[in-house]
């Protein structure tokens, strides 16, 4: 077991910063290109995360989501950026934040897609701070804070008010309706947005690829059953990080709205660099990730723990 050094950080929202909060769905069009990101709001409140065995009351507040796992399309307009500890300047409606010595990702040695298809289909194999910056380059070209959701979040969006195993109910044998999984994915990820999404109208929240959360990992995250409010497990250490969803190689009886996986260094095995990849995992074309927004600022602090600065 690895032991890490974590920082919990309660993340409580004022309410007053809730009281004009745009409840709206919108697209975010990302500039010199003819892409965009659609985004759900994700209205706040409370419920019991994790499992009926391990569980704990939580409270969090409203976001918007992406309704889809961000693409190779997308995602390829970070990589293709020329960053070399550049001066990255976010301009946001309130705050001018300039991020020092910013650094994109690195040309990868092969096709990290391995020929499973690019445009509208998930991106995978990014390190989980590769996914941290890709979040970090979109602020700073749309104006609007993005960044990886938090365990609580994710789990939170996933269930969309529901509480059993999978966001549609418990019975197992509807899966392949709502998610694309071992047994009908054709040993392939697929094209996002194809099944029935939740309630909420995400969709591949289940299957697909399995996607980075914020959230460093903790064994014992569901310890405490008092009400927990916007909580967020961090930790310097590369590994362990957070990954959930399940996805195309996983059986369905992994893909459940409460269970967890973490990363270790069999993600980066076949890498020959030495020292390994920041940007790149060699053997994760199965984890992806999706961003959240939310309608406030952070300290300093929390937007460098947030984009793994």
């Amino acid at each position: 077991m690895i032991i890490i050094s974590q920082i919990i950080l309660q993340l409580i929202f004022i309410n007053f910063l809730f009281q004009n909060f745009d409840q709206r769905n919108y697209s975010e069009k990302i500039p010199n290109s003819n892409l965009s990101i659609e985004m759900i709001f994700i209205p706040g409140g409370e419920y019991t995360m994790g499992n009926k065995k391990s569980n704990a009351n939580t409270q969090v507040s409203s976001f918007w989501m992406s309704k889809y796992e961000i693409t190779w399309d997308i995602y390829q307009l970070f990589v293709d950026e020329s960053f070399e500890n550049t001066d990255l300047i976010i301009k946001t409606k309130n705050d001018i934040i300039t991020i020092d010595g910013f650094s994109g990702p690195t040309v990868p040695y092969t096709d990290m897609s391995f020929g499973m298809g690019k445009e509208g289909f998930p991106a995978v194999n990014m390190t989980h701070f590769a996914a941290s910056r890709f979040c970090q380059w979109l602020s700073s070209v749309t104006g609007n804070l993005y960044r990886l959701p938090t365990e609580a979040e994710w789990e939170y969006a996933c269930r969309s008010g529901t509480s059993g195993d999978y966001y549609y109910g418990d019975d197992i044998n509807l899966i392949d309706e709502y998610s694309w999984n071992k047994n009908n994915s054709n040993n392939s990820y697929q094209m996002v947005g194809q099944k029935i999404p939740n309630k909420w109208g995400l969709h591949d929240m289940l299957g697909n690829v399995s996607e980075w959360v914020a959230d460093s990992y903790d064994v014992n995250i569901f310890k405490s059953k008092k009400l927990r409010n916007d909580p967020f497990i961090f930790s310097e250490s590369k590994y362990p990080k957070v990954y959930r969803g399940g996805s195309w190689n996983d059986e369905p009886v992994s893909l459940l709205t409460h269970k967890r996986f973490y990363s270790d260094n069999s993600l980066q095995k076949r890498d020959p660099q030495i020292p390994k990849s920041q940007w790149w995992n060699t053997d994760a074309p199965n984890i992806g990730f999706r961003i959240v927004r939310v309608n406030k600022g952070y300290s300093k602090s929390h937007r460098n723990i947030f984009w793994n600065k």
